[in-house]
């Protein structure tokens, strides 16, 4: 019986090995019909596109009232004592409102009015300090709410600038104004090279005198193709930006210009509708494969 039964027992083994092959064997038709693989890493990419960036010179200053705003109150004759006060900087007053009381040498007493309505600025008044018709005001009332932004620009900004150009001026606490160039200085400080510029605002808001202040101001426009800051390498070489074509990474060498709100203008080197790396980076080489993904795709 042992005999018999060995013949079977390695019929059962020759057709499970068989099995096995036709199982773990690919058909030659099956293997033919797989698309190709992509090659390469993946990629963000994005298409290069046109727009249009402002020429913005930054201006950091302090708030001032602006020359003439401010009307300035006196006693018309010398020898006067200040005998009482009846206004404080920051209080808003009317025309012919009284500010003060003054003691007459001969005796008696002269009141001091408000010549116009406005905002007590400063107030140099004293009880029992001398009053003059010279020297420092008693009171010095804001009777239009017109400021200027003083600051100073580099001299590459200046040539930039002029009168009537658009600005917004953003002081803490008040939020942002719309403003304009006012007057630019002629001349420049020798040691620093910097120019004054003066950026005028009229606002019914109350502004602090003083107030520091940062004014954006547009000095023109340019449109042109822009990248994603995150697309630019600078290096020793130059500034370059990555595309894609044909399936291979090719450095361009591009030059930029104006930059806002994280995109960067390219001023020649690129063209619209190129496929641009969205990040580019140092492990993307020349030649190398890879496969592109859109940016709108992810």
């Amino acid at each position: 019986m042992s005999h018999l039964s060995a013949p079977c027992f390695t019929s059962k083994r020759l057709a499970f090995a068989v099995t096995a092959f036709l199982t773990l064997t690919p058909h030659p038709t099956l293997a033919a019909d797989e698309p190709d693989q992509p090659k390469g890493a993946a990629v963000t990419v994005l298409k290069a596109a046109k727009a249009c960036f402002g020429d913005i010179v930054e201006v950091s200053g302090t708030l001032i009232a602006r020359e003439g705003a401010t009307s300035d109150v006196r006693p018309e004759r010398m020898g006067l004592k200040v005998a009482e006060i009846l206004a404080e900087p920051g209080d808003t007053v009317t025309a012919g409102q009284n500010l003060a009381r003054l003691a007459l040498p001969e005796g008696g007493l002269q009141v001091i009015q408000a010549p116009v309505a406005g905002q007590i600025l400063v107030s140099s008044a004293v009880i029992g300090a001398m009053a003059g018709g010279r020297g420092e005001a008693l009171f010095s009332i804001l009777s239009r709410n017109e400021y200027d932004l003083v600051g100073l620009v580099p001299i590459s900004s200046i040539a930039k600038l002029a009168v009537n150009q658009p600005a917004r001026i953003r002081i803490p606490g008040a939020g942002e104004l719309d403003a304009k160039v006012r007057r630019v200085a002629p001349t420049v400080e020798a040691g620093a090279q910097l120019g004054q510029v003066f950026i005028g605002v009229t606002t019914n808001r109350r502004l602090l005198v003083n107030s520091s202040g940062r004014a954006l101001i547009k000095t023109g426009q340019s449109c042109n193709i822009a990248v994603p800051l995150t697309a630019v390498l600078y290096g020793s070489a130059g500034t370059v930006v990555q595309l894609v074509r044909r399936g291979r990474v090719e450095t361009k060498h591009v030059e930029v210009g104006l930059m806002s709100g994280g995109q960067v203008e390219i001023t020649s080197g690129l063209v619209e509708n190129d496929i641009v790396v969205a990040r580019a980076g140092a492990l993307l080489r020349e030649g190398d494969p890879v496969r592109a993904v859109t940016a709108d795709s992810k």
